[in-house]
Order: structure tokens, then sequence, then C-alpha cells
């Protein structure tokens, strides 16, 4: 009976995971991705083409509506990479903080003629009628209250990472997802990171090494950057390292593992990132470093290795079958102001081809935010709008990546492992095993 209970919820997951392989934005044939020529279509000496001769230069139609509600680091992200792929545009922002709007707007006109409504207040921003969709940019502590008067819209809603920075709140926002007459986005935008959409397509798709046994992935950074009143180095406000941060990374690994995870060990703390830094008195307590070891129902087994104390910023995945093995990497030397170099590379053996690649976004939607990441994340978020299928992340991947961190998290507290059978009952979480 257990076995066919996991069997059951495998398939499940296996379902989710069809639109990663199945609905790559990039490999979509219609009319919304006929070739364009962006270098030229600015060029100065091709402004002599009018509209009535643009084919190749021309740009698409902006058929919706978006205000921007957070217009920090993130939400300026998302005005420009919706302002760069023109299916939508940027009607309005939001933010508490007038000094975050003043800039985002100024930043906003050296790429965009368009005039932008500021919004008074919250309820202003989620119900003017001309607007189709809603992006909550805001710091983590505040995604749940915010999304109270956001889903009362009925608009589409895109919600960054970390969807809440605890367990009952983003239960809360899945059980809300779930009877919602439109849909919330979740913003784990890595999924479409260019050496993640390739290694999804091996491993997933062609099924290039066999059955996977293991999965290990590791980020090494610099510290959390610098937030308006620095919600980001405190647990409280953050929701935690391993949950503001690595929530992109366990929805890499439960999407690769295609299983459940069974329980959690890890091993972690705060080595060298402020730990001398103080505001109105209260101390820094986030974590700058873990290794985090997940077993999943189906046998797969996974590691995850976090610094934040690098110089500059690497990524490696490698997935481990029974028939090859995958290594994927990112390398971004921010300091030398080069764009990121990705690699993935096939190890078959005697048993198929092996292969080693670069891969790669053009260079103008690679810059424009989390190495292109976002920009695809926009083609599924509009893709959705328009009723097509998508890869984006729902809300219920949102909150098994969150149960996966919040467990690491327990388990560095606590000092050992951590059954997510019985972290879940403990959190009033437990139906959601059988999902």
């Amino acid at each position: 009976m257990e076995c066919r209970q996991t069997e059951i919820r495998t398939n499940r997951i296996k379902n989710t995971l069809k639109n990663i392989t199945n609905a790559d934005p990039r490999l979509k044939k219609n009319s919304l991705y006929k070739p364009r020529l962006r270098f030229f279509e600015d060029a100065p000496g091709q402004q002599h083409i009018t509209a009535a001769d643009q084919y190749l230069y021309q740009r698409p139609t902006a058929r919706h509506n978006l205000v921007v509600i957070g217009t920090g680091t993130i939400g300026q992200e998302h005005m420009r990479v919706a302002t760069l792929l023109g299916r939508a545009q940027i009607h309005g922002i939001y933010d508490a903080q007038e000094h975050s709007m003043d800039i985002a707007e100024a930043n906003f006109a050296g790429y965009s003629d368009k005039s932008l409504l500021r919004y008074p207040d919250l309820e202003s921003a989620c119900n003017d009628p001309a607007v189709d969709a809603l992006f909550i940019c805001t710091p983590n502590y505040t995604h749940f209250n915010i999304l109270q008067t956001a889903i009362k819209s009925g608009k589409a809603i895109f919600l960054e990472k970390p969807m809440a920075t605890d367990l009952a709140d983003a239960a809360a926002i899945e059980a809300m997802a779930r009877a919602y007459s439109s849909f919330i986005q979740i913003g784990l935008q890595y999924r479409y990171k260019a050496q993640y959409i390739e290694a999804f397509h091996e491993a997933l798709g062609r099924d290039s090494l066999g059955e996977i046994k293991t999965i290990s992935l590791s980020e090494y950074r610099p510290p959390f950057l610098d937030k308006v009143e620095q919600w980001n180095k405190f647990n409280i406000t953050s929701g935690g390292t391993l949950v503001e941060k690595c929530c992109h990374y366990f929805d890499l690994i439960n999407l690769l593992a295609q299983s459940q995870p069974i329980k959690v060990y890890a091993s972690g703390g705060q080595g060298v990132n402020f730990v001398d830094f103080q505001r109105v008195g209260k101390k820094s307590d986030i974590d700058d470093h873990a290794f985090v070891v997940i077993d999943y129902a189906n046998g797969t087994r996974a590691n995850f290795t976090l610094n934040m104390f690098c110089h500059d910023f690497s990524e490696e995945l490698i997935v481990s079958g029974d028939r090859g093995r995958l290594t994927a990497k990112e390398l971004f030397n921010f300091h030398q102001q080069q764009g990121s170099k990705a690699t993935l590379a096939i190890e078959a053996g005697e048993l198929g081809p092996s292969k080693t690649m670069d891969v790669t976004y053009p260079a103008l939607i690679e810059q424009s935010g989390h190495h292109g990441a976002t920009y695809f994340e926009h083609i599924a978020f509009v893709d959705q709008l328009e009723d097509k299928s998508v890869s984006a992340a729902t809300p219920l991947q949102g909150l098994w990546s969150m149960i996966v961190a919040s467990a690491a998290q327990a388990s560095m507290a606590r000092g050992e492992a951590v059954d997510i059978n019985e972290f879940m009952a403990a959190n009033g979480l437990a139906h959601y095993t059988n999902d």
C-alpha cells in the first residue's frame, strides 16, 4: 500500500514537470515568437526604417497593463524586463517609500517613453480597472498581508519568492490560489536559467541520464545586498537565508527528484557576514553558509551547499543517473563586469554520446536580469494571461520549496535530521503529503 501511495505521489509530481520539458517558451512557434533583430531595431543607422517597412524590427504590441507593487531592486527588474519583452507594459507603480518610486520612475524613463501612474495607496494600485495583472515585489515579510488586498481584485498576480516567511502563511496562500478565479505565479525564475533549462531537457525530457539517483547543487556568492531598512539581514523579516535565497535551489532539486522529500538534515550558521551589524539595536542573525542533505520518497538523494562570503558568483549542478552524469555550471565575475558564462556537460561513457556545450541567452536578454531567467519568466506569465500552458512556478511548488527550506532551518537549529511527515504534521500541513 505504501509503495502504491508513493507511486501515485510521484506520478502527480511528474505531471507538474511536463510543462518544464514540453512548454519551454523559447521553442514556441506561433507568431508571438517570430524573429527579431533587436540590435538593429535600436541602431541609430536603422532609424530611417519607418513603421510601414518594419518586419524584423517590429516590436510586439503590448496587450496587457501591469502594476508593480514594490519598486526596489527586483521590482525595477520586472519593469525593465516587461518593457524589453513588449507583450505587456508597465501601467503604474506603488511603493510605501516615495524615494523608491522616484528612483524607479527616473530609471524607467531611461528606456521607455511611457508615462507611469503613481498610486497613492495599495488599494488603488490593486483595483485600477485599466490593469490586467499585479506584480508583488515587496519585502518578504509583507507578501502575505499585501496579497490579502491584491487577491480581492480578481486580477492575475505575480508574487515574488519566497511566497511568505513562514509555512502557515505559505499554506494559506496556496489554499487561496486553489480557490482563486485567476492565477498566482511564484517568482522562482531560476528554473529559467539557461543551464537549468538545458539540464531539465537532458535529464527529464531526453532521459539522457536514465533514472536519477543523486543530485548535488551549490551556490558560492557574495553577501546579501543592502535593502531598504535592511530587512534581509534578519530571520524574522526575511524568513531566514534558506527560505529567502535558497528556495530557488530547493525548487530545482524538487523538480529533478520527481518525488516528495521524506527527510532533511542541515548544518550551517552565521560565520562571516554581518556578525557586527545592528539596526535599531537589533543584531543581524542571518545565516551565511549551510550544507543540506535531502532524502526523497523514490530513493533519490540530494545535497545543497551554500556559501555567501565569496567574492564572485558560481553555481554548479551535478545530476547522476544509472546511465550517465550531467554537470551544469554558471560563473559570474561581477568584479570584472563580465557577463555570466554557463556550460553543460553530459558524460555517458560507453552507453551513449557525451558532450560539453556553452549555454547562453542573447546578451540583451542575459543582461536584463538574473542572467535572462526573468525574461523567460515573463513570457510564461503573459502566456498564462493568454490561457497558454506554461512552466511557471505554482503556489504548490512554491510551498514545497519552502517546506524543504524550513525543514533545513529547523534541522540546523535542532542539530538533528528532520522527518518531513512529522514536520508537516507539527505545522498543520499533513494533508500535503498525500498531494
